[in-house]
């Protein structure tokens, strides 16, 4: 759109005349053409060259800064990233020691369990074997009194003329006795 208004100008300034086809060199037109690109080079200078380059540093500048904070960011995530690693492997430690302790302390309530039932089995034990041995003791006594008396009872039918009671009881005790020995 430029070139046709400047063509349309060179046409006016050359006199309105078009001559041959484009390869034809024309040194008016040249002479137009330069200085028309340099009327408009000075233009472009003077009001539009200072704020391209402007922006161009600008961008330039925001593009920089977004690429360091970028890099920036970027060592921030590795250091969050190797920190958290850390710290996984710090509660995964320590989860492992205390799945251990409670296994320790398992082991060890079950063993104490253990050695306190078996204790107790052998008191509960110990302690049935002698309440039955004072039971039989007791049992025994009391049979042989029963027995004894039966017995006294018996010979005192018997033997009722020739001795006296107390004579056939120590002589029935004393035969219980020497049966409980053998």
């Amino acid at each position: 759109m430029m070139m046709a208004f400047i063509s349309s100008l060179m046409m006016l300034f050359s006199g309105g005349e078009s001559s041959g086809s484009l390869l034809d060199v024309n040194p008016g037109l040249i002479f137009w053409t330069v200085i028309t690109f340099v009327l408009l080079l000075l233009i472009l200078k003077k009001m539009a060259w200072k704020p391209i380059l402007t922006s161009l540093n600008e961008r330039e500048n925001f593009i920089k800064e977004s690429v360091e904070r970028a890099e920036t960011a970027k060592k921030e995530a590795e250091e969050l990233l190797e920190l958290n690693r850390q710290n996984l492997a710090k509660a995964e430690e320590e989860a492992q020691k205390v799945i251990a302790q409670g296994r320790d302390y398992a082991e060890n309530l079950k063993s104490q369990i253990i050695e306190e039932s078996k204790k107790e089995a052998k008191k509960l034990i110990t302690d049935a074997s002698l309440e039955i041995e004072r039971k039989n003791v007791e049992a025994f006594n009391s049979l042989k009194g029963e027995v004894a008396s039966i017995a006294v009872q018996a010979a005192e039918k018997i033997l009722r003329s020739n001795l006296d009671k107390d004579r056939q009881e120590k002589i029935v005790n004393d035969f219980i006795n020497d049966l409980s020995k053998n």
